[in-house]
């Protein structure tokens, strides 16, 4: 058995330009705050940057610091092993 539909409604002129009224107030403050962000985000990249650059260097440093002091470790070990 074939499904019917009722037949379509015919909306009020009013909620017609309300809903298309808030779908382009909608996209115009979308595009509104994505600008403000991606200028932000585009204002702190060079400093984000930096701390990472400093933050990268910090770590390889503390690495470099620990393989020496574990070799110093495994030196004292077998030196009195001998």
């Amino acid at each position: 058995m074939p499904t019917v539909f009722k037949p379509a409604v015919d909306v009020s002129p009013l909620i017609r330009f309300g809903r298309w009224s808030f779908l382009l107030a909608g996209i115009a403050y979308g595009a509104f705050w994505q600008s403000r962000y991606e200028k932000y985000e585009l204002s702190v990249k060079d400093v984000k940057l930096r701390e990472k650059a400093e933050r990268d260097a910090r770590i390889a440093h503390e690495k470099q610091m620990a393989a020496a002091r574990e070799i110093q470790e495994l030196e004292k070990m077998g030196r009195g092993g001998n």
